[in-house]
């Protein structure tokens, strides 16, 4: 038996998500304070926490897919997109390149565009009521909030 779909997420989800937006904000604080010993740190732990949130993202892709009676194939490849482009963005401190500034912009716009996602899945009934209120401040804010942070990295 189908598991009935709630009326709407509990606050406590909007609350959290918030929160899940704080380290970002910090690390963008310490990139700018002028303060050379925190900035590698915080552009490299800014780069772990979007990398990290942004798989996160495509597990919660995939858990909507697993519960769908009938999930499209366009949410199973959407799932595992974002773990392969947040490991992508490392290529470049592996590598020695110019890192992380770009990183951060590519990931930032990844993490805004998401929402594209979470709307189709919202249209098509496979997404919980209120799941569209909770994911576009949370996508368009962490994902503005590491492109700055990726801007300041430059």
């Amino acid at each position: 038996m189908e598991p009935e779909k709630p009326d709407r997420l509990p606050p406590l989800a909007m609350q959290l998500g918030w929160a899940g937006i704080l380290p970002m904000v910090g690390a963008l604080l310490a990139a700018v304070s002028g303060e050379p010993r925190f900035q590698f740190a915080a552009f490299a732990l800014g780069h772990a926490y979007a990398a990290l949130i942004f798989s996160f993202l495509g597990g919660l892709w995939w858990g909507l897919a697993a519960r769908a009676e009938n999930a499209p194939n366009w949410l199973w490849y959407a799932s595992v997109a974002p773990s392969l482009l947040a490991l992508a963005t490392f290529v470049p401190w592996v590598l020695g390149w110019p890192w992380p500034g770009y990183s951060l912009i590519v990931l930032g716009l990844a993490i805004a565009t998401s929402f594209a996602v979470d709307k189709r899945a919202d249209a098509q009934g496979i997404a919980p009521t209120g799941w569209l209120r909770l994911r576009r401040p949370l996508s368009y804010g962490l994902g503005a909030a590491t492109a700055l942070l990726g801007f300041a990295a430059l």
